[in-house]
């Protein structure tokens, strides 16, 4: 005689049976948890503070005369020396059509109606001589996300990546 299946539903046969789950420990596995709080605030070193900063005031800057191009109130060629050829042609492409949605000429005369301000800069350095930037701008009651990669060359940081978000 042969057992036979009583199958109340179809879907018995996709049923996977709950582990109990297992007690939570101090120390899984090799890995070692510290559960205790810390309470002193993390060391931060002088000079890369100083350079952190240094790098967040020049991006802030940049950013604002970035927006300011792709907004149509500044010429693209004053950022020309601190880009890379993709982010140069980037920002006249994005110059072009705001001007052309907006019936004036890039970088002739202020035509925004509302100034983009930075308000806030954040960087990351992912190596000695590259930092990632984010950038938050304010035009009047809305707000827009920037993001930059920046590489030292030549004793000067070069924009290689901007993103408008």
């Amino acid at each position: 005689m042969t057992p036979t299946r009583h199958r109340a539903s179809p879907f018995h046969d996709n049923v996977v049976p709950l582990r109990l789950p297992a007690p939570l420990t101090a120390v899984q596995g090799t890995l070692a948890l510290d559960l205790q709080p810390r309470l002193d605030p993390p060391a931060v070193a002088g000079p890369d503070l100083r350079r952190r900063r240094d790098v967040e005031r020049w991006a802030h800057r940049f950013a604002q005369a970035a927006v300011e191009i792709v907004g149509g109130d500044r010429p693209a060629s004053q950022l020309l020396r601190w880009t890379s050829r993709e982010v140069q042609q980037d920002l006249e492409r994005r110059a072009m059509l705001v001007a052309r949605a907006g019936g004036h000429t890039p970088g002739v005369a202020r035509v925004q109606p509302v100034r983009p301000r930075v308000r806030s800069v954040h960087s990351c350095f992912t190596a000695p001589d590259v930092a990632e930037v984010s950038v938050h701008v304010r035009y009047g009651q809305r707000s827009r996300a920037v993001a930059a990669r920046f590489e030292r060359r030549g004793g000067r940081w070069l924009c290689t990546a901007l993103e408008f978000a």
